[in-house]
Parts: C-alpha cells; sequence; structure tokens
C-alpha cells in the first residue's frame, strides 16, 4: 500500500515497554513536541543570531509563508522561514544561537506520550525533521536521548563562513526525503520497529518501520516535566523569557520601542535619588522591590554581604534594600555599567591573592556584595561558591535575591552585556525580592569556628538554597560559558605560553 494512503493507529495504542532491542524514528514539530508549528524556533533564532529587526521580518512575512505552506508546498514554506532567519548570519552565530536559545523552549513542549514510546527504545533513536539539523540536534541529543538528527542541512558560504539562506542539495527534509534519509541510516541495520509522525509528509518514512503510529494534535496533550528529561536546563541564554508565538512575537516587537524609553527613564530619575529613597521612587516607576529580614548596621570594617547572582544589578539592589552605600566586586562589567552604576564597582583580576587584598581593602571602607557564582544562573539552582570570600571576613551576611522578569532576561553571554540593566528595565512590571538571612555565627567562619573555606561557602550557598527553594550544583562560571558561548568566559583571551 502506498505511503501517502496508510492509515496509522493513533499512538494512544502504542505499547512503550518491552522495546529495549527496538529502534525509533520520530518526526519533531507535533509529535515529540505538542506544538506543530516551527515559527517560535525560527523567530529566537533570527532574533538571537540576527537582532530584533530580522525578528520583524520574519514577523511581517509570516502570513506569505504560512499561505505558501498550506496551499502550495511544505518544503518552500520551511525554505521561506530558513531564508528570513539565517541569510547572511554567521554560521557559528547561527549554531550558538541554537545551541543556547533553543534547549529551554523545546524542553518546555516534549509531549508526554510520543516521547514515551521514543525513549522505550533501546537499540537507536533518530529525528527526522524539517528543521534545520543545527537547530535541532544539541536539543534533541541532551534532553530526549536522540543518537542521530536527521534534519536540513543549511548552506554555508565558504569564504565568509556565513549561512546563505539556502539549504544543501539534498532539499528540505519532507515527504519522501524524509524516507530515503531513514534508508540511509539504517543501510546497514534493520529499519527501525517503531516510527512516529503527525502529518501526511511523515507517511513515507514511518512506511519502513515495522509499527507506524501518528500523533494526533492536541494542544492540551501532558507534557514531559523538566525534570524528567535526560539532562535538565541549567543554562540558557537569549533576551525572550516567553516563547514567541505569533501573538506574544508581536506584542514583544510593539512593546521594544517603549520598554526602552521607559527603562531610560526608570535608569536616569532614580540614579541621583540617594539609596534610602530610591525604594520610593521605584514604585513610583513600577519597579516592585521586596525586602525581608533585618540586615545589620552600618559599620567600620564593614560586612561582606554575600548573595546569589541573578542579575548584573544584585548588588545595586541589595544597596537600595540596605539604604545606604555599598562597594561591589565583579568578574566582568561593562565600562557602560560602571559610569551608570550608584555605587563603587570594582573589577577582579582573577589573581587570587591581588584579589583578596582589593576585597579586603573595600572591607576596611565599609561594607561590600560580592557574588560567590561569578556569573548569573537563570534557572532556580545556584551554581558552586568561591571559597574566597570565606577567608577574608568572619563578618559574613549572606543574601538571597530572586529577579522576576515577564517578557526580558536582564543577562546575556553572547549579547551586549552594557544593555543587561536596560532590559531589566524594560519589562512592564519588574521585580526583585531581597531576603538578609542572619549573619553568620563565629562557630560557623574559618576565623573563630575553625572550619575551612569550603565548608563555609557551601553552608552560605545551602542556606540561599534553602530560602530561595533552589538547587545546590557544583557548576562553575567556566561550565556555563562553555556551554553557551563557546568560551571560558573571560573578556579577553590569556595569551598563548612559547615552548621552548
Amino acid at each position: 500500500m502506498p505511503a501517502e494512503h496508510q492509515n496509522f493507529p493513533s499512538v494512544a495504542h502504542c505499547c512503550d515497554t518491552g522495546r529495549e532491542a527496538h529502534a525509533a524514528a520520530a518526526d519533531l514539530d507535533g509529535t515529540l513536541l505538542v506544538s506543530r508549528s516551527s515559527f517560535p524556533y525560527f523567530f529566537l533564532l533570527a532574533v538571537e543570531a540576527g537582532g530584533f529587526l530580522r525578528g520583524a521580518a520574519l514577523l511581517l512575512l509570516s502570513p506569505a509563508i504560512l499561505l505558501v505552506y498550506k496551499l502550495f508546498s511544505e518544503a518552500a514554506g520551511i525554505k521561506m522561514l530558513i531564508y528570513v532567519a539565517v541569510a547572511g548570519v554567521r554560521a557559528r552565530d547561527v549554531e550558538l544561537a541554537a545551541r543556547a536559545v533553543l534547549p529551554r523552549f523545546y524542553a518546555a513542549d516534549v509531549r508526554r506520550d510520543s516521547w514515551r514510546a521514543f525513549r522505550a527504545c533501546g537499540r537507536r533513536r533518530v529525528v527526522v525533521t524539517a528543521n534545520p539539523r543545527v537547530m535541532v540536534e544539541e536539543f534533541a541529543r541532551e534532553c530526549l536521548g536522540a543518537d542521530k538528527v536527521l534534519g536540513t542541512e543549511l548552506e554555508v558560504d565558504e569564504r565568509t563562513g556565513r549561512a546563505t539562506g539556502r539549504v544543501t542539495a539534498d532539499g528540505v527534509m519532507v515527504g519522501r526525503r524524509k524516507r530515503e534519509a531513514v534508508e540511509r541510516e539504517f543501510k546497514a541495520e534493520p529499519l527501525p520497529e517503531l516510527g512516529l509522525g503527525d502529518r501526511e509528509s511523515d507517511h513515507d518514512f514511518m512506511d519502513l518501520c515495522k509499527e507506524a503510529y501518528m500523533v494526533p494534535y492536541d494542544r492540551k496533550a501532558a507534557r514531559v516535566p523538566a525534570a524528567e528529561l535526560d539532562s535538565p536546563i541549567i543554562f540558557h541564554d537569549g533576551r525572550l523569557v516567553q516563547r514567541p508565538d505569533p501573538f506574544v512575537a508581536l506584542l514583544t516587537l510593539l512593546w521594544l520601542p517603549f520598554g526602552f524609553a521607559l527603562a531610560l527613564l526608570r535608569v536616569f530619575l532614580n540614579l541621583p535619588v540617594p539609596a534610602p529613597f530610591v525604594r520610593h521612587t521605584y514604585r513610583l516607576t513600577g519597579i516592585r522591590l521586596s525586602i525581608r529580614g533585618s540586615p545589620p548596621p552600618g559599620r567600620t570594617p564593614g560586612h561582606l554581604f554575600v548573595c546569589n547572582h541573578r542579575t548584573a544589578l544584585d548588588p545595586i539592589i541589595i544597596s537600595i534594600a540596605l539604604g545606604r552605600p555599598v562597594a561591589c566586586v565583579t568578574y566582568s562589567v561593562s565600562p557602560v555599567s560602571v559610569s551608570l552604576s550608584p555605587i563603587r564597582a570594582v573589577a577582579l583580576s582573577r589573581d587570587r591573592a591581588a584579589d583578596a587584598a582589593r576585597i579586603a581593602a573595600l572591607l576596611e571602607e565599609g561594607d561590600v556584595v560580592v557574588c560567590p557564582e561569578g556569573t548569573t544562573c537563570r534557572e532556580p539552582a545556584l551554581l558552586r561558591f568561591s571559597k574566597l570570600f570565606a577567608e577574608l571576613t568572619d563578618r559574613i551576611v549572606p543574601v538571597a535575591v530572586e529577579a522576576r522578569q515577564g517578557v526580558f532576561y536582564a543577562s546575556t553571554v553572547r549579547g551586549w552585556k552594557c544593555m543587561d540593566p536596560f532590559f531589566f528595565f524594560m519589562n512592564p512590571r519588574p521585580a526583585y525580592e531581597v531576603t538578609f538571612l542572619p549573619p553568620l555565627r563565629a562557630e560557623e567562619t574559618c576565623g573563630s569556628g575553625r572550619r575551612t573555606p569550603e565548608e563555609v561557602a557551601n553552608y552560605v550557598q545551602a542556606a540561599i538554597a534553602g530560602t530561595l527553594g533552589f538547587t545546590c550544583t557544583g557548576l562553575t562560571r567556566k561550565d556555563k560559558y562553555m556551554r553557551l558561548g563557546g568560551n571560558d568566559g573571560k573578556l579577553r583571551p590569556e595569551p598563548e605560553k612559547k615552548v621552548e
């Protein structure tokens, strides 16, 4: 029977037990994911790799692209999406954006019944998708447990290293091309025992499988909790908080100029206001600030306020919550942020002895805020705390901070860090929650309690995590930057040592 006339049963009739020796081939959009639309992911790729203007162009052209996709050719519609999203963009930027931004949005949309059947197959698991392979591969391997992704390949100009916007000679992975790709992939082994798809263009490759099931569209279908996926999403990048379905994407782009004007107002209106009164002007401009706990009064030498790191504004918000100036230390901060900071910001050198001396000198002058994670983390998790702070003083005050951002994230790995504070204030109703924990008792410190710096750092990390309901991890700043940016997070590369 020709593939296009096959009448495959629903995935509801698929048994996910006893498949340890089976192989599976499955489509992505509408099959392993609940949503059938790939527009949000192309929009994210366009914005994060090419900018908001490219995203706006994609949104404006989306009705025409949808018309071509539905009435003329699925492959032609996908080619148009690809061209608008990536034409002229450096291939490396496309790869990094796909790796750093897309997995979080994909992971929130995994369909439970189809993924369980796919994951139950132990011999091989292959994702067959019309989307560009580079968009899907990181997520499919890390979170879905896929062994291979068969997707559309982007054409790259070898001379410039930029995507041309076209696809390679193999074409868009739809219809018979999916079938041919599966046949090539399983040429030296038995064909898959299980095939999963959601539309007629999947029938060709599904017909190769011993068993095949259709996944009917159901936007209310049960999704897989993030904790059950093969790998949790701890690190991710990108400015957009919400999944950019067409309506959300439109609202975001319309809000962008108004949000930037509002951010400028919030920044420059509050900048000259003395710290004790800023919380009141915050309220007037729509910024919510919640303060809990009883911080110790100011003194000299000062206290070391140790907080988790959510955005670059953490030390400033703590200063506002205290109602007095503090100094902060940081590994990487832009000159723009330093010039606009209402508190003193001191850069660290990554030389342990020099940094310790610098922080100790600041403590002699007053209070200091440190973020021992060394970088921001967006998820409810704390990175490993550096032990340096525990060696400097016994006057340690843990502080738990949480930032609420509804539209834009105020942190980035690949973007312009100088814009981080502005993106926070561009949110319609941004909020910060600051909780001052009790200062460490003498027996809980290194000097008086004879605890090791590692024990103190772990204790403070656990105390902050318990207050916020977060998870403690052993991940570091280097792990984050290697994952999201392909580098170690240093502003300048170290000179190579000469080999003698």
